[in-house]
């Protein structure tokens, strides 16, 4: 099982993701500070691209009453504003004992990964999805 989610970053992107996290690092923020650097213009912060997976998880697969467990990431490349990234996860292992699901997770832009990493996710029993409706 796999699901996809698609998102072209923009530059007001960034700007509330600094906002809302208080990450004001001027590589994301400031165009002539971020074009003196090896990036050589703004670029996403890491986390937001990495958001990105989030959406997955908690809309698409596993869905909606899934959470969080763990989630490793390995930065490769930069994302930068007018990128669309493709953010992909793929279910690897399940342990129905413990309502664990395993997910190899992977964002890319243009064919190259940019993300990539590992997350555990807890989902809602059978119990839990049945008081719900679900």
């Amino acid at each position: 099982m796999e699901e996809t989610f698609t998102k072209t970053v923009t530059a007001e992107d960034i700007n509330m993701f600094a906002d809302v996290s208080g990450d004001t690092n001027p590589v994301h923020l400031n165009e002539a500070f971020a074009a003196s650097t090896a990036f050589g213009g703004r670029i996403a912060h890491g986390l937001l691209v990495a958001s990105y997976l989030s959406t997955i998880l908690g809309t698409k697969l596993p869905g909606p009453g899934s959470i969080y467990v763990s989630q490793s990431l390995n930065f490769r490349a930069p994302v930068h504003i007018g990128d669309s990234v493709v953010a992909r996860a793929r279910v690897g292992c399940m342990n129905d004992e413990k309502f664990r699901v395993t997910l190899e997770c992977e964002c890319s832009v243009n064919g190259e990964t940019v993300l990539d990493g590992e997350a555990v996710v807890r989902i809602p029993s059978r119990a839990e999805r049945a008081a719900k409706g679900a």
